[in-house]
């Protein structure tokens, strides 16, 4: 099949190679003209700007988005009036399932059909394959099933259930429901992530400080003492100890495998300043939760930590202290020491 890629960052460019490894034909556009290039060698067909990525499509024209969820709109109201009836838009990128709703009705207005993908596999996708979660009418997820099964994993990947008949799911791609589907399930699939990976780094972050016992620490009136330091007397081996957890253990996963991919070399992270960032399913997971009344505290504690981690809490953290010296006197201890 042909296809039209916008945006060739870090995931729209592995795509496309991918498409082209599995025998489909891509038009590719990038506001750089520069990411094109390597695609074009592997023999994609660049295009100047999204009018000439349009011209250069057959119709009805399929077009798959790769852009930042805040552009989403702007290359729509660019793209649509060079679009007909019985064209394709497919939004892969991490745009909020409201969003979807409104845009499929808009389209729909153009007799343009809109399909919303979430899409999970990040830079290793071109060899892993991506999870494709999808969204929009049951009749156009049909007709680009070619698309999502040269993108997704494959059948043969993991151990297949026992006792059950085989579906997309299995091959890596499922038609979720109707508009905003896919990308409702993408926003709880990150929801679950941000999860995961804080329960990651606070149980490895408690091995790091199993040797605290070994260290001089301040006994005084404001720093509760460590009552057993003969309990923390362990110098362990993160690295070693991910590889370890890697096999056999109930708790492996590819983001414990990327851990101790991670610590390999540099067990200390010192190259890393902890600023964790969140780019939005997570804060929208949340509104979601509240809206439908399901308790999400360990998602809601993660998406917290990470804004903690950019320093949004050190105002906080500064009125906890004037507090305690307007009522007990206490003295704040610098930053840095031992508590």
């Amino acid at each position: 099949m042909q296809i039209g890629m916008v945006g060739l960052g870090r995931m729209g460019s592995n795509m496309a190679q991918r498409l082209l490894r599995n025998g489909h034909e891509c038009v590719v556009f990038d506001a750089d003209p520069a990411a094109s290039k390597s695609l074009v060698e592997l023999g994609a067909t660049a295009s100047s700007g999204l009018d000439d990525l349009a011209a250069k499509l057959v119709a009805p024209r399929i077009i798959w988005l790769m852009v930042p969820a805040a552009a989403v709109d702007s290359v729509l109201g660019q793209l649509t009036p060079m679009l007909h009836q019985g064209d394709i838009i497919i939004d892969g990128g991490n745009s909020s399932y409201h969003n979807d709703i409104r845009r499929a009705a808009e389209l729909a207005g153009h007799g343009i059909h809109y399909m919303d993908v979430g899409t999970s596999g990040g830079v290793a996708g071109l060899e892993r394959g991506y999870c494709l979660m999808v969204g929009g009418e049951s009749t156009t997820f049909a007709h680009l099933e070619p698309i999502f099964a040269a993108l997704s994993p494959g059948a043969d990947t993991v151990p297949a259930t026992p006792g059950r008949m085989q579906t997309n799911a299995d091959l890596g791609y499922l038609h979720c429901g109707p508009h905003g589907a896919g990308h409702f399930v993408k926003m709880v699939h990150n929801g679950i992530e941000y999860g995961m990976m804080a329960a990651y780094a606070e149980g490895l972050n408690m091995l790091h400080k199993a040797n605290i016992g070994k260290h001089i620490r301040e006994s005084d009136a404001e720093t509760t003492p460590l009552r057993h330091p003969e309990h923390f007397q362990y110098d362990l081996d993160l690295p070693e100890i991910t590889e370890l957890w890697r096999r056999g253990s109930v708790i492996g996963s590819w983001l414990l495998d990327l851990t101790a991919r991670s610590l390999q070399g540099n067990a200390a992270l010192d190259d890393y300043t902890g600023h964790v960032s969140d780019s939005g399913e997570g804060r929208w997971a949340l509104a979601a939760a509240v809206d439908q009344g399901v308790p999400t505290p360990v998602l809601s504690a993660a998406l917290f930590s990470r804004f903690e981690s950019r320093g949004n809490a050190d105002y906080a953290n500064r009125v906890l202290s004037a507090m305690r010296k307007q009522f007990g006197g206490h003295v704040e201890k610098p930053k840095g020491s031992s508590s």
